[in-house]
């Protein structure tokens, strides 16, 4: 059901590489919303996803632009207010990528070139995106910046190594960046920590099934969906979150605030 909570708006989406990822739902529900809007993603990915599929479903443009290339991330910015005709009203970052969890690499023996990788790709891209924003004043006032982080930015999760770093500085450069472009614009920044959930990333994770599982039986309401994260990416993006900015939303069914649920008792009284 549509309620045109994005009628009017423009927006640039990060991240969308197949039907498994959250950008990607977030896009069919923005167009759903009444949004118009651009995808992005580094030409690397776009060459191994479809996102062409999701642009002619949703009448949208693609501009190929690597998220750590300051260069990339400008040219983006020109050429979607150019093609949207406005300044933009929403930003979805959906990046993450950690070269070390790709390489099996453990906590204790991480490759240091490769850890930087992580958070240039998955972190610092979030600023690059807001300072160049700020830059080119390319923001409307009252516009919704989100990213997607997770658990591991508070928690010990073993075979999320690097990326539990990534996503600790994710959420802060959010506070940050909140902070001042809330001042300078009334943009409002934030990011959504949502439940595992079966992206083409998320399951590359190592114990990524049995950790799933977990998750789903510690959460009162079990994980949060793609979909369902998608739908809460659209209130952030509405008016109707306007003093909404520098948090950390959780999305995970609960699981944040559990200490052990009947469930995993009741398995582990079964050994």
């Amino acid at each position: 059901m549509s309620y045109n909570l994005l009628k009017g708006k423009k927006g640039i989406i990060f991240g969308a590489l197949d039907e498994k990822s959250i950008a990607w739902k977030v896009a069919l529900r923005a167009k759903e919303e009444g949004a118009e809007f651009v995808l992005t993603n580094a030409p690397l990915a776009m060459r191994m996803g479809e996102i062409k599929k999701l642009a002619e479903h949703c009448n949208a443009e693609i501009i190929p632009a690597d998220a750590t290339s300051v260069e990339d991330i400008e040219n983006l910015f020109t050429k979607a207010q150019e093609i949207l005709g406005s300044k933009i009203d929403f930003v979805l970052h959906s990046i993450g990528m950690s070269p070390n969890i790709r390489k099996g690499k453990t906590y204790g023996d991480l490759n240091y070139e490769w850890f930087l990788k992580t958070l240039d790709i998955s972190a610092l891209s979030f600023h690059k995106i807001m300072q160049v924003a700020e830059k080119q004043d390319a923001m409307n006032e009252w516009g919704s910046i989100v990213a997607l982080s997770y658990g591991a930015a508070q928690r010990v999760f073993p075979d999320y190594t690097d990326m539990s770093q990534a996503k600790a500085v994710l959420e802060s450069i959010a506070r940050n960046y909140g902070h001042r472009f809330g001042k300078l614009k009334k943009v409002r920044v934030n990011t959504i920590s949502q439940s595992p959930t079966k992206t083409t990333a998320g399951t590359g994770v190592g114990g990524f099934d049995a950790f799933y599982d977990y998750a789903d039986k510690m959460s009162p309401l079990g994980n949060a969906s793609a979909e369902a994260c998608a739908d809460y990416c659209i209130t952030m993006f509405s008016d109707l979150t306007k003093m909404v900015t520098m948090q950390n939303l959780m999305h995970d069914g609960g699981f944040s605030h559990m200490g052990i649920s009947e469930e995993i008792v009741e398995l582990l009284e079964k050994k």
